[in-house]
């Protein structure tokens, strides 16, 4: 196979750290040739780490995009806002596209994206990198070989982690829904991709409730000033006090998250920023509005039922499932990659530990890659797991998830895409 040319369009986290390095670990598959980053310091990064030359350097996606194509495929990892124009651009140059995940904040866009998808023929996935991982490719696996029955309900979970939503969906680029998207989708259009795959068949209906609870001004400690360093009388009882969040955290997830707050991730280069950057901000005096507990209940048409719950107020990260099935029950918990399939037959329970990396979503970036750089060597002749067609179902039901909430009405899956085609094509 030949290997696989490409074009980054977003040196962030995302972009740079998960997708992108993996033409660093196995160069012989995939080249990246060209860069367009906004951020002077990222893109000269990127730039040095794999050898770039300086006429592929740009400083926006249009300037990148307006030119020849440059390539065999492109990926494009810039914030929500940002995916609809650079890929539909991608598509009519003849790229194929590896889109972040959500594919837009705008379910209309969506909907034409996966339209598009359709019309031209490209490899078109999304980076709903759960699909790639050991551990829920086993579990789809054990539902195929029948291992619990027939699937009746799931019982899903997702545990956001208090810092993390602290750090993403508080201060952080996912903060408000008029800037980012709604949390539902941002966060959890993983989970809501992960269940549509799992049920295997369409949702019909959806409802949902949840709320912005805790992170706002009324739950603020007396004298908590506007940012941590500015003399917080409660710093030492405060869980999200930013320098205890981003200077004193030594796992794998600190590194990641310095490197986010400051391109300088040295000591003095994150405190720096904390002092009156996006990072270093009070937690109850941010201009966040997404929620921090949502629950959702689907419905699909083979009548297997959803219960999801996300919540913030977790000491845990990570996603915990139990699916109830007619012959037996299945308990995963993909933060310890262990699932255990109990049978109504035998009363015995068989555990199975996953063996897959700690960082990375379990080993799904990498694999996401891996996919992508095999469809790429086909021209497009099979769709794979996360084709954007695909993706526009679980993202509809986000949208709809949050339709219901702020509603509070049940919502007939098959009525609002009707809506939302009408309004494509106005």
């Amino acid at each position: 196979m030949a290997t696989m040319t490409a074009v980054l369009i977003g040196a962030g986290q995302r972009g740079a750290d998960a997708y992108a390095s993996y033409a660093l670990n196995y160069p012989d598959e995939v080249r990246f040739v060209a860069i367009a980053e906004i951020d002077t310091v990222r893109r000269e990064r990127f730039q040095q780490a794999h050898a770039i030359d300086d006429a592929y350097v740009f400083e926006s996606w249009e300037r990148l995009l307006e030119g020849p194509k440059l390539a065999d495929a492109v990926l494009i990892c810039t914030q929500d806002q940002m995916h609809f124009e650079p890929a539909i651009r991608a598509l009519e140059k003849g790229y194929h596209v590896l889109l972040e995940k959500p594919m837009s904040p705008s379910p209309t866009e969506c909907v034409l994206m996966g339209e598009y998808a359709e019309k031209y023929k490209r490899v078109f996935s999304i980076c709903h990198v759960l699909r790639y991982t050991g551990f829920y490719k086993k579990l789809k696996q054990l539902l195929v070989d029948g291992a619990i029955g027939r699937l009746i309900s799931i019982q899903h979970t997702e545990n956001v982690e208090h810092r993390h939503q602290a750090h993403s969906f508080v201060r952080g680029n996912w903060r408000n829904s008029e800037t980012s998207s709604p949390m539902i989708l941002a966060k959890s259009c993983h989970d809501m991709d992960i269940l549509l795959w799992l049920a295997d068949a369409k949702c019909t209906k959806v409802s949902s409730f949840g709320s912005l609870t805790h992170f706002r001004s009324d739950s603020a400690p007396e004298g908590a000033p506007l940012y941590c360093l500015d003399g917080c009388p409660v710093q030492n009882e405060c869980p999200y006090y930013a320098p205890k969040m981003y200077l004193e955290r030594e796992d794998w997830v600190g590194s990641v998250l310095r490197k986010v707050v400051s391109n300088d991730d040295s000591n003095e280069g994150v405190l720096q920023a904390l002092k009156k950057g996006p990072y270093g901000r009070c937690v109850y005096h941010c201009d966040n509005n997404v929620v921090d507990h949502q629950v959702v209940n689907l419905e699909f048409a083979n009548e297997v039922t959803v219960a999801f719950t996300m919540c913030a107020f977790t000491k845990e990260g990570g996603r915990s499932m139990k699916l109830m099935g007619s012959r037996g029950q299945i308990r995963a918990d993909m933060e310890k990659n262990v699932i255990e399939v109990s049978s109504f037959i035998t009363g015995d329970t068989q555990t199975i530990d996953i063996d897959a990396p700690l960082d990375g979503h379990g080993g799904g970036d990498h694999g996401i890659m891996r996919d992508f750089i095999r469809l790429v060597s086909r021209d497009g002749d099979e769709v794979g797991l996360t084709g954007a067609r695909t993706s526009v179902q679980s993202h509809l039901m986000a949208f709809a998830a949050e339709k219901s909430r702020l509603e509070s009405r049940v919502i007939a899956i098959s009525d609002y895409i009707e809506e939302l085609r009408e309004s494509c094509h106005k």
